[in-house]
């Protein structure tokens, strides 16, 4: 008589089976895995496909259709600028500090070049008679200067403010087509005699002055007045957050939100922030957009923001206008103003005034 199998060994005996089964099926899945590589199951990789880790989501970048070369798109957020003459829309996105450049322009600079001291003992002497020199020889000839001259062609009175109007630097041409455009900036000046002389004579002329009653004043046709101030940096983030319609910018941000590309003539009485705004215009890059710059400079201490030893101050004034020069910038006219005090760093010496107004011709400008 067979024996009666048990109900508990039936169920182990198919519990074994089960496992078995599954360990045979893990078994064979590992080999096909490992047959196959790395990649998607069933295939290989993807040509361009990166391993990502885990958790890592990069958003989607906008690229050619498939089959064309596509460029790595990096999104950092950093202090650092982009290398001059980086990739293009997309590549980088500039951080907190990182100032953006004008569009096909190299990045900006962070500090000009100065240039060698003008003598072994590195005094003030030695600087001062070298920048005074400078500043007092003009380094191309211009024989029809002032707006007045348009029309007569010529005028012999040499007014502080000059503009050359030979014909080889455009101005004049652009006065006469009704195509010229200037910026005046200035600290409350009340005198706009020259401003309101070369709207007359067919310039476009925008004059900033943070004294302005109003936003935007137009007085004439051609003349308007602006309640802004011209400065060497824009608001911090967070201050222009605050105050968006803040009344201080860098020049080239406002020839970005004014739409102009280029403006014939810069004037500039800024009462010693001339230095840091030269800078600015210098390390930024800007001169490029400007035909000509007639600006007022003040000697009698070294200015907004600017620190040293004297003789390193007017080391750092010098470097600053020979950068215009490397800039292809050249002085055609200079105008010592005896009215103001002599005085040269608080000091009466080198028989020099506090207050010169120089003009410089761009001899590249189109």
């Amino acid at each position: 008589m067979a024996r009666e199998r048990s109900p508990g060994r039936g169920c182990s005996d198919l519990r074994r089976c089960l496992l078995g089964v599954a360990l045979l099926l893990g078994l064979r899945l590992c080999v096909e895995l490992r047959r196959a590589g790395p990649g998607p199951p069933g295939g290989s990789r993807p040509p361009g496909l990166v391993h990502r880790p885990p958790g890592l989501h990069l958003p989607p970048a906008p690229g050619p259709p498939r089959g064309a070369s596509r460029r790595q798109v990096t999104y950092v957020r950093s202090g650092r600028r982009a290398q001059p003459g980086g990739g293009g829309r997309g590549t980088t996105e500039p951080g907190c500090c990182a100032p953006r450049g004008h569009p096909g322009r190299k990045g900006p600079r962070w500090h000009i070049d100065l240039q060698p001291w003008a003598g072994p003992a590195q005094s003030l002497d030695e600087e001062a008679s070298r920048f005074l020199r400078y500043i007092s020889t003009t380094q191309i000839a211009c024989d029809h200067m002032s707006a007045d001259s348009v029309a007569t062609g010529f005028s012999p009175a040499k007014k502080p403010w000059s503009v050359c109007l030979d014909d080889k630097f455009g101005l004049a041409r652009q006065i006469r087509s009704k195509q010229c455009r200037l910026y005046s900036l200035g600290l409350g000046s009340e005198d706009t005699h020259f401003e309101v002389s070369m709207a007359n004579n067919g310039c476009e002329v925008h004059r900033f002055d943070p004294s302005v009653r109003s936003a935007h004043i137009l007085e004439s046709q051609r003349l308007w007045h602006h309640r802004l101030s011209i400065d060497w940096r824009d608001p911090h983030p967070a201050v222009a957050a605050q105050k968006p319609h803040s009344n201080t910018r860098k020049l080239g941000t406002i020839l970005n939100e004014f739409g102009h590309p280029k403006i014939d003539v810069l004037k500039a009485d800024l009462e010693s922030a001339e230095w840091k705004v030269l800078e600015n215009l210098i390390l930024e890059d800007v001169l490029e957009q400007i035909g000509q710059l007639v600006f007022e400079i003040h000697l009698h201490w070294p200015g907004f923001e600017v620190g040293g030893s004297d003789s390193s101050v007017v080391r750092f004034w010098y470097s600053l206008l020979k950068e215009l020069e490397l800039k292809d910038f050249r002085l055609f006219h200079s105008y010592k103003d005896l009215s103001k005090p002599q005085l040269f760093l608080k000091r009466d010496i080198f028989n020099a005034s506090s207050c010169y107004t120089l003009s410089w011709v761009n001899t590249r400008w189109k």
